[in-house]
């Protein structure tokens, strides 16, 4: 353990929620839950209006939906929440080499590695500093946590919230933990919480008076050993710069089971698309390609093919899960639906486009004629989606989002992040004034100096100051 609070601990501030009321001014101040629309889908944020209601992460949305009738539902912009999240990091990288993100909103700061903080009161001023900054550049608010070691670090963020700011000094460590409830731990969820309930043990103190010979006993060697070390504030774990990244996948739940094979098939398709579109964004390939099936009674399976080498073939992928739902028996229906790659590399094997059925990608010899490709086929319209809460613009009202749309219509309002809230007008679905739109950043960037004309010796000396 250190003897100074230097490592510091990040978490937004109800972040996708947060962002949602930054970019929306007639939603400040209002319930808002972000996450799947669907009835099977699940909360991903809510804002702290709506979690006095009850609201919470992870809950069913059709649970939210009846103690919230009135909130605000949004389906998640994950391409803007990310702009924000390498905003913050950004910030965050600026205090020190070792920054260790934990998702997009909470990350640990090593602030003593940067030389930014190496004793309370510059730990306290950098994170002062750095929730002044986290404002001005995204006009959000996040929590921040300073403590000797990231268990504390993080404990103290979440004292903290929201928008606030907790330094735990060392040597008060102890007799802060001791009456907090034992969930507080991390690592300590609802089944454990419950086995130590059974055994009378009900807070942090109660852990380390049963000693540890009694939690080896109660949880097992390696869980007891570790859930004692913390009880007693024990936590040496380094700040890591870089996480090595097991896995990239996507996976979709629908809102009503699907029996068509085909359908299935399809969708298996798309999502082996989406899930290279993530691995290529991330610089990545990857050996093992992964299926993921939900069936209608609640059964997951999972198959799994492991190539010749790492690729980031949209084609091979395809042709792998393909061949992975060939196994799988969807008879009664399928509920959720996911694609994988694993045994990730930095690198792909050029040749591995082969691996494509068909030969795709075989070259013609010189001087012979290959058949030309049938004309495609016109395919019928397809109705345009808006999804709520995403941005959209009209050609006479400008830039606005979307509150909802069904039977052929759709419902915008009309505002900007820096506006007054707007007014709402509806339109048909296919109206051709509208179009899906780029988000708008929530603080506009301050405008550019000018540049100076010639060198620094040719330009004119600054003006002497009036005497009085």
């Amino acid at each position: 353990m250190r003897s100074a609070p230097t490592i510091l601990h990040l978490d937004m501030d109800a972040f996708y929620a947060s962002v949602e009321q930054a970019s929306k001014p007639s939603l400040r101040g209002k319930a808002v839950i972000v996450g799947g629309l669907g009835p099977r889908g699940v909360v991903a944020t809510a804002s702290y209006e709506a979690r006095v209601l009850g609201v919470h992460s992870a809950m069913p949305m059709s649970q939210a939906r009846r103690l919230a009738p009135n909130a605000a539902y949004l389906v998640p912009r994950f391409p803007l929440y990310r702009s924000i999240s390498d905003q913050v990091m950004a910030l965050l990288r600026g205090l020190s080499p070792l920054v260790e993100p934990l998702s997009l909103d909470e990350a640990f700061v090593d602030l003593e590695a940067g030389g930014t903080a190496w004793d309370e009161r510059s730990a306290r001023l950098t994170g002062a500093k750095l929730r002044a900054d986290i404002r001005a550049v995204t006009g959000l608010t996040g929590s921040v946590g300073l403590a000797a070691s990231k268990m504390l670090a993080k404990i103290a963020s979440e004292q903290a919230k929201p928008d606030g700011l907790v330094v735990i000094e060392p040597g008060t460590e102890r007799a802060m933990l001791e009456p907090m409830p034992v969930r507080t731990l991390p690592g300590v969820g609802p089944a454990t919480g419950d086995h130590l309930r059974r055994a009378g043990i009900h807070t942090v103190g109660e852990i380390a008076e049963a000693g540890e010979d009694e939690l080896v006993r109660l949880l097992g060697k390696a869980h007891g050993h570790a859930l004692y070390a913390m009880a007693l504030a024990r936590d040496d774990r380094p700040v890591v710069a870089e996480r090595e990244t097991k896995s990239v996948s996507v996976e979709d739940t629908y809102d009503v089971d699907i029996h068509d094979r085909v359908r299935v098939g399809l969708e298996v398709q798309r999502l082996a698309d989406r899930c290279v579109r993530r691995l290529r964004g991330a610089g990545l390939s990857g050996r093992t390609i992964v299926l993921k099936v939900r069936r209608y009674d609640f059964s997951t399976l999972t198959r799994s093919e492991t190539l010749r080498g790492p690729t980031d073939d949209p084609a091979v992928v395809r042709e792998a899960a393909a061949r992975l739902l060939d196994s799988v028996d969807t008879t009664g229906g399928v509920r959720l639906l996911g694609v994988g790659v694993s045994g990730l590399a930095d690198y792909t094997q050029e040749d591995l486009f082969a691996q494509a059925a068909g030969g795709a990608g075989e070259e013609v010899a010189e001087g012979e004629e290959s058949e030309p490709a049938p004309e495609p086929r016109p395919e019928a319209p397809v109705e345009r989606r808006w999804p709520a809460g995403h941005d959209v613009r009209h050609t006479e009202y400008g830039h606005g989002w979307v509150q909802g749309s069904g039977l052929g219509r759709v419902t915008v309002r009309f505002e900007t992040p820096g506006s007054a809230p707007g007014r709402v007008k509806t339109f048909r679905v296919d109206d051709p004034a509208l179009e899906a739109a780029d988000p708008l950043p929530l603080v506009e960037a301050p405008p550019a100096l000018p540049e100076p004309i010639g060198p620094p010796e040719m330009l004119p000396p600054p003006p002497r100051p009036l005497e009085a």
